[in-house]
């Protein structure tokens, strides 16, 4: 029976069939909206449903009262899902360039430069941009290969990894073209200003000074009476002017230098305990094998690998100044990662050598040179400057004769190096001169007591006059 009327309704809508329906644009598709192969689908348009089934379509309103309806069972596998085009612009012209993942522990950094301008050419990884951030300077670089078209950001502004800075052309079309140089002064230049007009209405500004001239021949000005003497009043010290002074920004780098140098002394109870160190042997070690030390390892043979040995010997020695206080505890560290203080144009950065006692000579310079230069540069990255067991600050290749460093949290002590001096010194009984060296250890004092301090400080003197210490180990 149910066959029966099925057949019916089929053979009386051939006629609907043969109905040519105009195009219509669907509205939008859901789950049970979608293209089905002609098999069957159902677009909803306004306020009505176009079904096309078995090579049948009827319309049926969504009201209660349907004019014809053909009910079919639509397979799953007929339908053939739609997907969605992401592209920055409606041609996939257009790409946003934004900034990267800066590190675990950074959350923004401040825009300090732009390195391109609107119009200019770049090519695929190349830097357009600078982010500044608390510890290191990190480029931006280019998606595509295209023309800068727009800036979004602004220099100066506090940026997060995602935030869109500039949007990229890769045809190249629709860039703003910048305006002449003489045009933009001109546009920037305001108008003359109009001539003032006096106070009473029709004067020009002639007849005005007029007027003024022939009050003070009329009414000459009458000398005014003497006042009372009275105590000179003490006169201000003058300053310079404000338009003689410059007011600059601190950078990310400089205020978070500032915040660890003042958190440290503010944190530790840090004494300084100074040395002298004859640099005879250890100069003299280094000219004789400097030449065969730069032909064998590439690298040249300096002072601060001996010192960084002599570190690890006195390391190793009174491991307490390896350790930390964490709370009410104390961390002992079985490794040994020497951090080297470098003055870089932005500000201080310390870049870490890692497992320093299983170095020789030649890795720990190959290391060093290869740090410094990454942060002279401004290329070195956050790993390379995390972590750190103990610092060394060489302050004499600046011409310092004496200081006392700060301790770098979350470490216990710093070793100053300063200058060498040729100063007379009594060696053997006999007066000669020889090339001297201050050397500086700043210690929390919580942990270290001054014993272990001192006794640290004459092991990398005793490593130092003799390297050969090192050698055998006593």
């Amino acid at each position: 029976m149910i066959w029966g009327i099925i057949r019916r309704n089929l053979a009386s809508s051939q006629s609907v069939s043969r109905i040519k329906h105009p195009a219509i644009r669907p509205r939008g598709y859901g789950q049970n909206e979608l293209l089905s192969n002609g098999k069957g689908c159902r677009h909803a348009v306004g306020s009505f449903s176009y079904c096309t089934s078995l090579g049948s379509q009827c319309c049926r309103a969504y009201s209660n009262k349907p004019r014809r309806e053909i009910t079919a069972m639509l397979r799953p596998e007929y339908f053939i899902p739609l997907r969605s085009r992401s592209f920055s612009s409606d041609t996939g012209d257009l790409v946003d360039a934004v900034v990267p993942f800066m590190g675990e522990s950074i959350t923004d950094g401040t825009l300090a430069k732009f390195l391109k301008n609107p119009g200019d050419r770049v090519e695929v990884d190349e830097p357009i941009a600078q982010i500044e951030t608390d510890k290191v300077t990190i480029d931006v670089a280019s998606p595509e290969a295209g023309t800068i078209q727009q800036l979004v950001a602004k220099e100066g502004e506090t940026v997060e990894p995602g935030t869109k800075i500039a949007v990229i052309s890769k045809s190249g079309e629709g860039v703003p073209q910048a305006a002449p140089p003489s045009q933009e002064k001109t546009a920037s230049q305001p108008p003359p200003p109009a001539e003032k007009e006096s106070i009473g209405k029709g004067t020009t500004k002639t007849e005005t000074s007029s007027l003024k001239g022939k009050e003070k021949t009329l009414f000459p000005p009458q000398p005014a009476a003497r006042a009372p003497s009275s105590p000179p009043k003490p006169s201000e010290p003058q300053l310079p002017p404000k338009e003689r002074e410059r007011r600059v920004p601190m950078t990310r780098l400089r205020k978070r230098v500032a915040t660890r140098l003042k958190d440290s002394q503010n944190t530790f109870a840090m004494l300084t305990t100074f040395n002298e160190v004859d640099m005879t042997n250890l100069m003299k070690l280094r000219s004789d094998y400097k030449d065969a030390f730069v032909e064998k390892h590439g690298v040249k043979f300096g002072f601060m690998s001996g010192f960084v040995k002599a570190a690890v010997s006195a390391l190793q020695y009174q491991p307490v100044v390896n350790a930390v206080i964490d709370g009410d505890d104390i961390i002992y560290r079985d490794y040994i990662d020497i951090s080297i203080a470098v003055g870089t144009p932005k500000g201080l950065v310390v870049p870490v050598i890692r497992n320093s006692d299983q170095m020789n000579f030649a890795e720990i310079e190959k290391n060093i040179n290869t740090l410094a230069k990454k942060a002279t540069a401004g290329t070195i990255s956050i790993d390379e400057m995390a972590g750190g067991t103990f610092t060394i600050s060489n302050g004499g290749v600046y011409g310092s004769l004496l200081s006392m460093p700060i301790i770098n949290p979350p470490q216990s002590a710093i070793l100053g190096m300063h200058s060498i001096v040729t100063r007379p010194m009594v060696v053997g009984g006999n007066i000669v001169p020889r090339p001297m060296m201050y050397i500086a250890l700043t210690y929390d004092h919580r942990l270290i007591d001054g014993r272990e301090a001192v006794y640290f400080l004459r092991r990398i003197k005793d490593v130092v006059e003799d390297p050969r210490r090192l050698l055998l180990d006593v």
